[in-house]
């Protein structure tokens, strides 16, 4: 896609990354840069990575969370 396509064909470009396809910047004939579609996301909980139930006392995920993250009114 040329600078102008990106200007006034957008919609098209759009289309382009909803099928996954990568966009090639052009300017002059020359590329200067690739638009790539965003990855999805995966929809994977926090309590299901391995690092859960690595712990010796088999604490609940939110309590490791909430050790993890701190809180701003810990310290007070």
């Amino acid at each position: 896609a040329s600078i102008v396509d990106l200007r006034y064909r957008m919609s098209e470009v759009l289309n382009a990354l909803a099928r996954r396809e990568r966009v090639q910047i052009l300017y002059h004939g020359k590329v200067k840069g690739i638009i790539v579609p965003a990855e999805e996301e995966t929809g994977v909980k926090v309590a299901d990575h391995p690092f859960f139930g690595l712990d010796k006392e088999h604490r609940p995920v939110e309590e490791i969370m909430d050790e993890l993250r701190g809180g701003r009114h810990r310290d007070l």
